[in-house]
């Protein structure tokens, strides 16, 4: 083996280069910590098709990667007492469900895992509405089921963020991404993170590009709708960028979004911050519902409560990960996880959304190239 073979960093670093040198996106992160240290925070390309290079400081959106954060935050207030995860909905939120109905049957455990039947709707598609709170909790207060409360799991695209972050508010009086910010990405030392870009902010987030579906490269109806150029110009729309979507206008960095990640693989603490009891932690990251073909992804999916876990052939964590890894998506182009069997947590963030089975592929090089290289993999 020669020397640049032997060194973790090389190997890494010539799959983490070559992904944008082969045109898969136009720039990326990728920030990996092995315990409380932190082995990788590497950058490459530019900040967008015609941007200046990037660094590992610059924020990027982070689409889906968004719903752990705004899930941590109702972890936390349930371990405070002031909710349970099998709390009907409408226990705290009367206007969500008229008693007696199949919809007042949705729990907070229902929410958190994507059981809660209101998978999607009209709202999804109501753009110009998105930066308005109010009128988000009116349409999910409108929406019917699509099915039983727990009886089968839907990915909850955009809904999952309202639902969650109106629980956070009406518990905690605090909107979710002050929430957020208060208990979570201060205390971690997450400085360039947020849930929507805070209006003092400057909107310096990488400028997202759509890459059409490659012949040999894709799985047709998997994933979300597939329209990559679309979602691109939607959110580099500033307006857009600024709304607190708690399931998708996450803004940040690779290497704070690792840092969440080695913080829960560390039992809920790091830096000597406790951010969650590792009870909650474990229940947090826990398995509730198995499905073999999620009716919004059409794939298999294993939810834990805000987490996805891995186990099945459509993972973003690696072919290597053990089931027990946890983490999240985004949009065809981030992925954020944990691994408690070997310590590590990665996240990989870039500005090229692709087809689904285009940015698995690519997810799961990174992953493994990053577990051979620290894992202890051959």
């Amino acid at each position: 083996m020669s020397p640049f073979d032997a060194d973790p960093v090389a190997r890494v670093r010539r799959v983490f280069e070559r992904h944008a040198a082969v045109g898969l996106h136009h720039g990326a992160q990728l920030a990996v910590y092995d315990g409380e240290e932190r082995v990788l925070d590497l950058a490459t390309g530019t900040v967008g098709p015609d941007g200046p290079e990037t660094t590992p400081d610059r924020r990027h959106v982070l689409f889906s990667c968004t719903k752990p954060y705004a899930g941590v935050c109702l972890h936390r207030l349930v371990e405070r007492g002031a909710l349970d995860y099998d709390d009907p909905v409408c226990d705290h939120w009367p206007e969500f469900a008229t008693p007696g109905t199949e919809k007042a049957e949705a729990t907070v455990r229902h929410v958190l895992s994507h059981q809660a039947g209101l998978p999607y709707g009209p709202f999804d598609e109501a753009y110009d509405q998105w930066t308005d709170w109010d009128a988000a909790v009116a349409a999910m207060e409108e929406l019917d089921p699509r099915f039983r409360p727990g009886s089968t799991a839907a990915y909850h695209a955009l809904n999952y963020g309202f639902l969650v972050g109106e629980l956070v508010r009406r518990v905690s009086g605090t909107p979710v991404d002050e929430y957020a910010r208060e208990h979570v990405f201060e205390p971690l030392g997450m400085t360039e993170t947020a849930i929507g870009l805070p209006d003092d902010d400057p909107d310096d987030a990488a400028t997202l590009a759509g890459f059409a579906a490659g012949e040999r490269c894709r799985d047709a109806g998997v994933g979300l709708d597939g329209r990559e150029g679309e979602a691109a110009e939607l959110f580099n729309r500033e307006p857009i960028r600024r709304a607190v979507i708690p399931a998708a206008t996450g803004v940040g960095t690779a290497r704070d979004m690792a840092r969440f990640y080695a913080c829960l693989v560390n039992g809920g603490t790091f830096g000597g911050t406790r951010l969650l009891a590792s009870e909650t932690v474990e229940t947090a990251t826990s398995v509730q519902v198995e499905v073999e073909r999620d009716a919004t992804m059409k794939v298999p999916r294993r939810y834990a409560l805000g987490f996805e876990r891995a186990g099945t052939a459509w993972d973003k964590y690696g072919t290597l990960a053990p089931r027990t890894t946890f983490g999240h998506g985004g949009l065809g182009s981030v992925v954020g996880w944990g691994d408690p069997e070997s310590g590590l947590a990665m996240a990989y963030v870039t500005n090229g959304i692709r087809e689904e089975t285009e940015h698995a592929q690519r997810a799961c090089e990174m992953a493994d190239a990053v577990r051979r290289a620290f894992g202890g993999s051959a």
